[in-house]
């Protein structure tokens, strides 16, 4: 992990823009929290849904069968992935959710999470044992300082970890393979969110996690309320779907991924994401996302008060801390995010933090050098 430095002006990705739909007026720097559908995927959603509604009997008794064969078809696109291993569901706090039931706990077991995770994957946890925070120094240098700070906070008590495989806010790696492996070693059972990692790593569940649960609408260019559970062996026959199907008796992942009458049309339509980002050189798009991030990262870094904070390297995310004073509370971020989107147009998370709240980047091969230059152009004049 190391600070940005100064950048090389990144060039446009060659056709990126036309793949999008989004607002030309609007600088979406903001991907990695809702993601965006590309043109051809939203066509062979559409696809499917006209399917669906010219003879809903056809396409609901075997949508069970079909739905099976895009699981095998993302698994591949997903440094091979078991497809048996794996269920559709819609977002990372049902995965949560899920992972959670299927594992036992007695009174008075932990659940530990950091205070980087996703709030209501962390409620998912409060609700079904107690739960220890590790606070987490977004200026920790590097993943072996993350490891060491978060098996410093096992207690005696500890049964599960929930762990973010990328971090929302600060855009750093947390549950690498290291510190997994040294968790199962101390007997602990590992859960991590992955809702930033397919479509941004290489091998997104090649961690070795006993549970792990991944959005694939935000960097897989699939469509919105597209997500996976992926569940090792031995934890396969007590993952119980939250209600229960026709296809229940068919056990995980089919009893997870059946819905009934559902609108099934985004989750047949995500390998189709998977397969753009591999015709468009997913290790290139990679590439560019990470140099367009580290460029807007560079540029805000030289605003005086501003801060960049350690990241891990190749990722298409980027986080520094802001001046003090500034957006410290929930309030006072979401209020400099909304203010930056009326007045210029301009799309970014902003995250609250006590001393300074935090400014997040994102570089998708929509976005163009120009538009994280007039950020740090304009955003001087929002932090007074």
């Amino acid at each position: 992990m190391n600070a940005p430095t100064e950048s090389i002006r990144p060039a446009e990705f060659p056709g990126g823009r036309a793949l999008f739909g989004l607002d030309p007026a609007v600088s979406h720097l903001n991907h990695g929290s809702f993601g965006a559908v590309p043109l051809p995927v939203q066509e062979a959603q559409a696809a499917l849904r006209a399917e669906a509604h010219a003879d809903p009997d056809a396409f609901f008794l075997a949508v069970a069968d079909r739905l099976a064969g895009a699981r095998a078809r993302i698994a591949a696109r997903l440094g091979g992935a078991d497809p048996d291993g794996i269920a559709f569901i819609a977002n990372a706090t049902e995965g949560a959710n899920l992972a959670l039931g299927a594992i036992p706990l007695a009174d008075g077991d932990e659940i530990m999470v950091t205070d980087h995770g996703y709030g209501t994957v962390a409620l998912a946890a409060a609700r079904r044992a107690t739960v220890t925070t590790v606070t987490l120094d977004p200026r920790l240098p590097d993943e072996d300082a993350v490891r060491e700070t978060v098996l410093a906070g096992l207690t005696p008590r500890t049964k599960v970890a929930l762990l973010d495989h990328i971090s929302s806010p600060t855009a750093r790696v947390i549950a690498s393979p290291r510190l997994l492996a040294d968790l199962k070693a101390r007997g602990v059972t590992t859960v991590v969110d992955g809702a930033h990692a397919p479509g941004m790593l290489a091998d997104p569940l090649g961690g070795g996690a006993d549970f792990w649960f991944g959005n694939l609408h935000k960097w897989g260019y699939s469509p919105s309320g597209t997500a996976l559970l992926a569940v090792a062996p031995g934890h396969r026959d007590r993952v119980r779907a939250l209600v229960p199907s026709w296809e229940d008796h068919h056990g995980f992942p089919r009893s997870v991924d059946y819905r009934a009458t559902f609108d099934y049309t985004g989750w047949l339509a995500a390998p189709d994401g998977l397969d753009l980002l591999e015709r468009l050189d997913a290790a290139k798009v990679r590439t560019h996302n990470s140099a367009l991030a580290a460029h807007g990262a560079a540029l805000l870094a030289e605003i005086p008060g501003i801060t960049p904070l350690p990241h891990t390297e190749g990722l298409a995310m980027r986080a520094l801390r802001l001046p003090v004073g500034t957006a410290e509370t929930r309030e006072d971020a979401v209020d400099l995010r909304e203010r930056l989107a009326a007045r210029a147009g301009i799309r970014v998370l902003i995250w609250p933090w006590a001393g300074g709240g935090g400014i997040r980047v994102c570089g998708q091969v929509y976005n163009r050098a120009e538009e994280y230059e007039r950020l740090a152009e304009v955003l001087p004049a929002f932090l007074r």
